[in-house]
């Protein structure tokens, strides 16, 4: 079943940075590189349930901030060794931040 969430204004969320939500009972890290565009993952790391959305990305990948697993923004795919995270649309809706689930 998909779900739908409406988060507030993306201007919530500083060009290069990432923050934290909970959608429904899912935590998700959506993150607003400063290339562009909107990106939501899981927002734990499987490795050893760090705060992705605390960890430094570069626009394509974000870096876990405890053990530094990598985590492709644009489809959760690990690269370096940990198991994938789930990926999410994020889109900007009227200055509004959206994240579907599912």
């Amino acid at each position: 079943m998909s779900v739908e969430a409406k988060l507030g204004p993306v201007g919530q969320i500083p060009l290069g940075e990432g923050r934290a939500f909970l959608v429904g009972d899912e935590p998700v890290a959506v993150f607003r590189p400063r290339s562009g565009g909107l990106y939501a993952l899981r927002a734990i790391c499987p490795h050893r349930g760090g705060p992705l959305a605390d960890g430094l990305t570069d626009g394509e990948v974000v870096m876990c901030p405890l053990h530094h697993h990598q985590f492709a923004l644009a489809d959760g795919t690990c690269r370096t060794g940990a198991d994938d995270v789930a990926a999410y649309r994020a889109t900007e809706e009227d200055g509004e931040l959206v994240v579907r689930l599912g």
